[in-house]
This record gives structure tokens, sequence and C-alpha cells, in this order.
């Protein structure tokens, strides 16, 4: 049997991520089909592994389901705060930032799923940072793509929240916060493959509220709130501090990379992912800037923190059409909790030791009976226990922490300035770099560039 090297991405500079393909499609559906017997496992080598280490298991998800969970996660309350973004960044640089942030976020989250899917033993973006880094940063990456999917899952219950309260003033949005959590903690144990239906709501849901605004920007036709006599706005920038809020406003709306690389090996068929994720950002791209620019010229320099507050309140609109909009962004994140939880729960039962870390070919080369049927039954029951505890208490953490600390404004600055910069951009980048073993200059400046973003973005958010 040929042997090659159990790495698939060398070391040495003379070989990229970039240049590495992805698998073809009959080793895909080879990979699916095979299925290893123990005398094969028994014949792994301290130094090398046999070639279908190398082959890339495909999953359960279709192109669509994936296409529609990148979508969902893309789509997400970010968009709420579009126009906020080009009121302080202007038409000029708000443009250009939003267009720049889409293509740079489109290119790292291949960067991501080429990279795990290159080496069958990665599952999560945690696994990503410890092959390239090593296992000493690995605390710190956890640690910091952990946050920003606790703190994205706080932004979704706040919202649910307080657009239920909107709807039903009687009670308040904590009442429905605690209701909702009895609805949520169902949906964190579905697989991703049913997950893609409820990302079919949340995606409708984005659809209908932006035929909403437009509807009320249209149909109204006087000052504020009407596409016919728009506000008044700007062209440029006049306060380099709200610049910096802007940058992470603007990238609040791409800061789904934690769970690209679940996306990407959850997929049937992953030599199509380039395509599928190309598709996602075109799509959330040009959501994000119809409701951006349709937000900026309805309500101008006076927008809100959330475009749903302004239509809400303004006087002269459908009230049947606001109140299917507040519906929507009661749905959508009641839809997209799962989906965001979803890597975060997998890291967490590695740290609890239900999942294991990389595993590598020489573990079951030490067995020579393989994986024993009687000492994994006798462990299932108490990790089936640990993951049932685990997914509900996380689940009633995060509802608690929205009660707790209910500013939607604040949490979306920081969380785009910060973790959106550090774990889209530069911390893929970083990877490919350190896997390589080789910085191009393109690479160079999207570092250097997301850098500097992230800390003027995070010292505005504060000040």
């Amino acid at each position: 049997m040929k042997k090659v090297s159990f790495s698939v991405l060398p070391r040495g500079p003379h070989r990229r991520v970039s240049d590495v393909p992805l698998p073809d499609k009959s080793l895909v559906a080879g990979a699916i089909q095979a299925t290893p017997s123990p005398l094969s496992r028994r014949r792994f080598s301290s130094g090398s592994a046999a070639t279908s280490a190398s082959v890339i298991r495909g999953g359960q998800s279709t192109f669509g389901q994936t296409l529609f969970n990148s979508i969902a996660i893309l789509l997400g309350v970010g968009m709420l705060s579009e126009p906020l973004a080009f009121a302080y960044a202007g038409w000029g640089i708000g443009t250009f930032l939003i267009f720049s942030y889409g293509f740079m976020s489109c290119y790292t989250a291949k960067i991501l799923a080429r990279i795990i899917l290159s080496d069958h033993r990665l599952r999560s973006y945690s696994d990503i940072g410890r092959k390239a880094f090593g296992p000493k940063i690995t605390p710190l990456i956890s640690a910091m793509f952990c946050l920003e999917l606790f703190t994205v899952c706080v932004i979704l219950v706040t919202l649910y929240g307080d657009s239920l309260h909107a709807l039903l003033p009687r009670y308040p949005s904590n009442v429905f916060k605690g209701w909702g959590n009895i609805l949520l903690i169902p949906t964190v144990f579905l697989p991703l493959s049913l997950l893609s239906y409820t990302s079919i709501i949340g995606i409708i849901s984005t659809v209908l509220m932006v035929i909403v605004i437009f509807v009320d920007g249209f149909t109204k036709t006087e000052s504020p709130g009407s596409l016919w006599k728009p506000a008044h706005t700007k062209f440029g920038v006049t306060s380099y501090g709200e610049l910096g809020v802007a940058f992470g406003l603007f990238m609040a709306g791409f800061s789904g990379h934690a769970v690209i690389p679940s996306l990407a090996r959850d997929m049937s068929n992953p030599t199509r992912f380039n395509t599928m994720i190309n598709w996602a950002f075109i799509v959330a791209t040009f959501i994000y800037s119809m409701i951006g620019y349709a937000g900026y010229l309805m309500f101008g320099n006076d927008i809100s923190d959330e475009i749903s507050m302004d239509l809400l309140r303004t006087p002269g609109y459908n009230p049947l059409l606001n109140q299917i909009c507040l519906w929507m962004l009661v749905l959508s994140p009641l839809s997209k909790f799962a989906l965001n939880t979803q890597p975060l729960h997998a890291t967490i039962e590695i740290l609890l030791g239900i999942d294991k870390h990389i595993s590598s070919p020489e573990d079951l080369a030490d067995k020579p009976d393989g994986l024993s049927i009687a000492s994994i039954w006798a462990s299932w029951d108490r990790k089936r226990i640990l993951r049932v505890a685990q997914r509900v208490l996380l689940t009633g953490a995060i509802v608690m922490v929205s009660i707790l600390v209910p500013d939607f404004s604040s949490v979306m600055a920081i969380l785009g300035s910060f973790s959106a910069f550090m774990l889209s951009i530069v911390g893929p980048v970083l990877a490919k770099v350190m896997i390589e073993r080789h910085c191009s200059i393109f690479d160079g400046v999207i570092i250097v560039i997301g850098i500097v973003m992230a800390a003027w973005g995070t010292l505005a958010a504060f000040t």
C-alpha cells in the first residue's frame, strides 16, 4: 500500500493552503462508503498513515442545506445596525467597508474550510488553531471564539425578548426571555441537517423584513421614514470615533466564522464548499447593503441603534406591516440560536471529556482489537447525561446573561470590533501563514488592517 504523510498540509514554504485542492468527488464518495477493518487500522505506523487518512469524509448536509445554514448564520442581528453604521461612516467609506468586509470574510472562510477538510482529525475552529499554533495557544483561541458565540447568542435572546415586548407590552422582555428558554432547549439537540429547515425560517424572516422596510419607505411620502423624501445624510466622515464604531457594526454582520468548520465538515460533498460560500456571502452582502442604504435614506443621521425601533415609533406606516416585521424579529433569533451554539457545545464537550481532541491513527494502532464495544457502551450513558446537562445549563446561562446585560448596541459594537476582526479576519489568515510557513503580501496587508481596525473599533466602542 502506498503511504503518505499524515499531515496533508506540509509545513514547508513550497506548499500552501491555497495550493491544496479540495478532494476529488470520487474520493469523497469512497470515503463515505469505506469502512476500514481492524486489520487495516493495525497497519498504521508511528510515522505515517494510510491514504484513507487524507481523504475527506463527507457529512450529512446537502449543498442546499449547507447554503441555507451559512446564509442564516451570516444574516444575523447585525443587519439591524447597518443603517447606523452608514450614519457613522458616511456613504463613501460605508460602501467601501461593507463590500471589503464581505470579500475578506469570504476569503478567510475558504481558508478555514480548506484547512479543516484537509485533515480529517480536525473538527472545530480551536482544532485549526491547535494545528497552526500548537497546543499552548488552544485555550486562548477556544476562549475567544466561545466568547464570541456566547455573545451572539445573548444578543439573539435579547432581540427576541425586546421584539416580543414591543408586540405585547403587557409583559416585560425578561418574562419572554424566560419563556424562550423553554423553546430553545429542544433545538440544541438537533443535528445540522435538520437545523437547515429552521435556517429557512430565518432566511424568510430576513427577506420579509427587507420587504417591509422598502414598502414602508415607498408608501410614506413625508420625512422622516420616507424613501421619496430622504432624510439628511452625509458622504464623508465627521468623527473618527464614530468611524471606529462603524468598523465594528459593519463587521458584526460577517462574524460567523466560528461555525464555518462545523458547516464544512458536515457537508456531504465538500468539493462544492467554495461555490456554496461564495453564494452565501454574495446574498448576505447584498441584503446588508440594501438594509443599510434604505434605512439611512429613510432616517438619516437620526437613525436609532436598531432600525426596527424607528419603524415602530414613526407614525404614518401600515401597522400590520410593522407587526409582521417585529414578528420576524421574534422568529429569526429562535431559528438561529441552535446553529450558533453548535460549535460552542462541541468545545465544551471536549473540555468535559465527553468528546475527544484531535485523534491520530497511532492511538488505534496501539489497540490490536480496535476500540472495544464494551468500553464504549460502559461510558455511553455517562457521556449522554453530561451532554444533555451541559446543553441545558448553557442555554439557561445565555438567557440569564441576556436578562442581566440587556444593552443591545454596546454589545454589538464590541462584538464586531474585537471578536469578529480577530476570529473572522486575522485568525484564519494567521493560521494559513503558520501552516504554510509563508506570508504573502496580500495576507500580510489583511493581518495588519484587521489588527488596526480591531484596536481602533474596540477603543471607540468603549469610549
